[in-house]
């Protein structure tokens, strides 16, 4: 992997942060607001714009933000070591939206509160409506449509309502979020898996201890 030593400069006054070696490079047509956040290994492309309060984090594996990207208040962008983040062109981050570890094509439409998880992929021209979720591991083809509040899971995708729970864990169980994200096994009933998610993901959390702002 090859990082940028020194963030490139358009239109920013936002706090940019060098994270295991790898700072932000901002394209010189880009704005991003004063209060985003740009951690680590994260690429924001021409004509992009990235609102206030916005958070575009490489945890281990970079953010790209392709030519006239939209990330809107409040969203987080997460690459992962497993899944980088990569936005096509002319995607729209809708506001308090979550992305992490997935793959966008172009013109891509993700409204206000939408999730989008670790390994998903969404092709061309798809809409995640208000509060839509993407689970991880699903593929989502060109031109679909998730709709209000809906959940799409899996692949081949089925797309669910959010009070058909047995359908939803029909699919979901079998992507395995503990073993994908955690590297962790599901526990037996009665157990709980978040001492060891607490423990592992805090170590992997804690390597921003050497972070330094630019």
């Amino acid at each position: 992997m090859v990082c940028a030593s020194a963030p490139g400069r358009g239109t920013i006054a936002a706090m940019l942060i060098a994270h295991e070696g790898c700072s932000p490079t901002v394209h010189p047509t880009a704005y991003v607001a004063p209060t985003a956040t740009l951690c680590g290994d994260v690429h924001v492309g021409a004509g992009c714009r990235v609102l206030f309060g916005a958070v575009l984090t490489a945890e281990g594996g970079p953010v790209e933000l392709g030519e006239g990207g939209i990330v809107m208040e409040n969203a987080v962008l997460r690459g992962t070591r497993r899944d980088p983040l990569i936005l096509g062109r002319q995607v729209l981050v809708g506001p308090t939206s979550y992305l992490t570890g997935c793959r966008v094509e172009d013109e891509v439409f993700l409204a206000t509160g939408s999730r989008v998880f670790n390994g998903a992929q969404i092709g061309t021209r798809s809409e995640v409506r208000i509060n839509g979720i993407v689970h991880l591991r699903t593929v989502l083809p060109a031109d679909s449509m998730v709709p209000i509040g809906w959940v799409a899971a899996g692949d081949p995708v089925r797309i669910l309502p959010p009070e058909d729970h047995d359908g939803i864990w029909a699919v979901q169980r079998n992507l395995d979020f503990p073993g994908y994200v955690f590297g962790l096994d599901r526990p037996a009933d009665g157990e709980s898996l978040m001492p060891a998610v607490s423990e592992r993901f805090g170590r992997g959390l804690g390597r921003h201890s050497n972070d330094q702002q630019i």
